[in-house]
């Protein structure tokens, strides 16, 4: 039986964490030639709803995005709780994290991703939609990002 495939093979992010988000954002913006993005922090518990590994956790970061064309490059520093950034930046230091698509139907996708051998590891809420790592580590060599925005909303920028 062939795998279904992902409903969009448009990237929309590459991510990066980094145990210093302002300085990682100083380097980048100096070799893109762009202005140092804004830093923002992901929402709390009680907003996003994060679970890592099936159970809640506080996890939060900082974010950073360069907006290059059809393609964002995201800078994460994870700043609290369990989270696979953590993990990430614990067991490879600075390193790529994932790469994300926009999707819909947030459920069927996990389901697929999961039938392929990438389980969900991360998930939460974000103003205007969701997102959800599948562990595509030892498949694919990185995390698979899920982003799937409401309908009636823009992206606000502040997914992880």
């Amino acid at each position: 039986m062939t795998p279904t495939p992902l409903p969009s093979t448009a990237i929309a992010q590459v991510a990066i964490v980094v145990p210093d988000i302002v300085a990682a954002a100083q380097a980048w913006a100096a070799l893109l030639g762009q202005p140092v993005p804004e830093i923002i922090v992901t929402d709390a518990w009680e907003r996003a709803r994060t679970e890592y590994r099936g159970q809640p956790t506080p996890a939060r970061a900082k974010l950073a995005f360069f907006h290059l064309g059809q393609l964002d490059l995201e800078l994460i520093e994870p700043i609290d709780g369990p989270s696979t950034w953590r993990d990430q930046l614990e067991q490879h230091g600075p390193s790529l994290h994932h790469v994300a698509f926009q999707i819909r139907g947030m459920p069927e996708q996990i389901a697929r991703g999961a039938a392929q051998g990438m389980p969900l590891i991360q998930r939460g809420e974000y103003t205007g939609g969701r997102y959800a790592y599948l562990d595509g580590t030892a498949r694919l060599g990185c995390v698979i990002e899920l982003l799937e925005n409401d309908p009636s909303a823009s992206s606000s920028g502040a997914e992880a």
